[in-house]
């Protein structure tokens, strides 16, 4: 038994001086580097590379990669023009290898397989993605009996939450094919947001769940019995995911202090999502009086499948019964515009009302980012 403890302590002690180690690195290469005029520039000290390039979508439409210039030294760098205040990803490309991070920026998000390094460059936009000095809400991952199966779900409470005995109205917001539980909330700094709009008064308190779309696993990728199976363009249109969702709010309004109405209810998601938030609504038209739509995957669910039947006498019953907003929104550039355009035209033809933001680019986070942080402001007012 001393003999084990000793080597649990040894263990433990090289554990320790590896992280010190770490600890005290000194991180001589700045990258990314923002400057005041909105020019960020790229470095990497590789002074064994032949070419280097700098790839993400800060870059103008069309240009896939910048070629970075490399100094006597071996530093390679690349400076941009002024950029927008907005959330931007990017990668590394080295001698023709691709998606490589910067070693020198600790911040990355993960989108489905994709682990991207960001910057935020504040000013307008910016600043709603970043952690403001503002009262900040709680984000908890919750584990809740669904269609049988044990399923994992983030949820957003805002500021006072839990000193409070308030009731709140719920947000339940889905990600799109390939994305999960996390997607919203790191990709879509979903908690950011919602934290800088309800301090400012611009949107009302509300909590948000973000749940598991995929039907085939359970939680994220690591976060599951399932093991570490590698992310890939997973989704659930089949039916599935629409069958379980009455489970989803039961356990919402068990477990949380919410607003259990129709007018205090919300669903929206983004292209899978989306297709999901008009399926579901249209399935439980007493459930919610607000659906938002973004960049929406209006007709790909399974052929077949009786929950997707019936669209247009389903649409009926659920306008007839009122909606206080359905909100639809799609960047110019997006693969779903004339699918979103056929639907519109499916709607205007019965007179159901609606609200459509066009925007431009396509079928990216920077949009979708924008959508609910829009969306989220016409709620519960």
């Amino acid at each position: 038994m001393k003999r084990l403890l000793l080597i649990v302590a040894a263990i433990v002690a090289m554990g320790s001086a590896t992280a010190q180690q770490n600890l005290w690195k000194s991180q001589s290469v700045v990258s990314p580097e923002i400057g005041d005029d909105g020019r960020v520039t790229f470095r990497l000290y590789a002074p064994e590379a032949k070419s280097v390039e700098v790839a993400g979508d800060f870059l103008a439409p069309g240009v896939e990669s910048a070629v970075m210039t490399r100094s006597e030294d071996g530093l390679w760098s690349y400076t941009t023009e002024p950029l927008e205040s907005e959330m931007y990803y990017y990668s590394l490309r080295i001698d023709g290898m691709r998606d490589i991070n910067d070693p020198s920026n600790p911040y990355l998000v993960r989108d489905v397989a994709t682990q991207m390094n960001y910057f935020i460059i504040g000013g307008t936009r910016g600043d709603l993605y970043m952690a403001q000095d503002v009262k900040h809400g709680t984000v908890a991952r919750q584990w809740a009996e669904m269609g049988g199966r044990q399923r994992r779900m983030v949820v957003y409470t805002p500021a006072g939450y839990e000193d409070s005995r308030r009731s709140y109205p719920v947000l339940y917001l889905l990600h799109g094919m390939g994305g999960d539980e996390e997607a919203w909330l790191a990709t879509g700094r979903l908690a950011e947001i919602m934290d800088n709009l309800i301090a400012t008064g611009k949107a009302e308190e509300m909590i948000v769940v973000m749940t598991n779309g995929c039907t085939r696993h359970v939680a994220a990728p690591g976060y599951s019995h399932e093991g570490m199976w590698h992310p890939y363009m997973s989704g659930s249109m089949d039916g599935s995911f629409e069958a379980l969702f009455p489970d989803i709010v039961e356990w919402v309004d068990d477990h949380y202090r919410t607003i259990a109405r129709k007018d205090k209810r919300a669903i929206a998601g983004l292209s899978m999502g989306g297709f999901h938030s008009m399926q579901i609504s249209k399935e439980q038209p007493d459930m919610f009086g607000y659906v938002g739509l973004f960049s929406a995957a209006i007709f790909r669910g399974d052929e077949g499948v009786e929950i997707y039947a019936d669209l247009e006498a389903k649409l009926e019953r659920q306008f007839s019964e009122g909606v206080k907003l359905y909100w639809i929104a799609i960047g110019r550039d997006d693969f779903l515009y004339d699918e979103n355009v056929k639907f519109r035209a499916l709607l205007d033809a019965e007179g159901y009302p609606y609200t459509y933001r066009e925007s431009e680019g396509g079928h990216v986070w920077r949009n979708w980012r924008v959508y609910v942080a829009e969306f989220t402001q016409m709620l519960f007012k």
